[in-house]
């Protein structure tokens, strides 16, 4: 009797250690096995550990495509960003190409949790009550895009405004894992030829 309690103990132990939460979220929510938030610095530095990875390559309403951009649909281009780890240096597959204003902002998540500063890009679509007008450093805004965890809603300032060609990416990270489907958004100076 003891030795099948124990033989039972141990099969339970392999069974509840393969339960472990190692699946992929679905792609409509943030990976939290990433690598930790954001802890208030500069964006641009930070590992991204709540960002969205993939998306489900909806665009936003007004969004307007561009009729003539650098990086075609379907080309290939090499990042030159460093939002994500694993981005740098990645061989990006252009899905879309827009032509808008790309807005780097400062905000704290409505879940929680310390300032995010300098977070790259939301685009003009992505702003509440966005006019014809881009938005000037300074403004502040309430974003329409979840990014990121606790970025849906919130209220944020513009920390720098560029009109550019905005494009949504798919790439492998440097690092290894999966592919990064849907990316927004990357610039077009973020990018160059392969």
């Amino acid at each position: 009797m003891k030795k099948q309690l124990a033989i039972l103990s141990v099969f339970s132990i392999i069974v509840l250690s393969g339960c472990g939460n190692n699946a992929a979220p679905p792609s409509n929510q943030p990976n939290q096995n990433q690598d930790s938030a954001d802890q208030g610095m500069n964006h641009a530095n930070m590992d991204h550990g709540n960002m969205d990875h993939s998306t489900s390559g909806e665009i936003p309403p007004g969004l307007k495509t561009s009729g003539n951009p650098t990086y075609k649909v379907g080309s290939q281009a090499i990042i030159k960003s460093d939002h994500m780890e694993g981005m740098n240096g990645a061989t990006a597959t252009v899905v879309g190409a827009y032509d808008t204003t790309a807005y780097s902002i400062s905000y704290t998540p409505t879940t929680g949790g310390p300032k995010v500063t300098n977070h790259k890009w939301i685009i003009h679509e992505e702003i509440k009550d966005a006019g014809p007008k881009p938005f000037k450093p300074g403004d502040e805004v309430v974003v329409q895009a979840d990014h990121m965890q606790g970025m849906n809603n919130v209220r944020a300032a513009i920390d720098s405004a560029q009109p550019t060609t905005v494009y949504m990416v798919d790439y492998m990270p440097t690092t290894g894992g999966e592919m990064v489907k849907n990316h927004k958004w990357v610039t077009e100076s973020e990018l160059s030829a392969k």
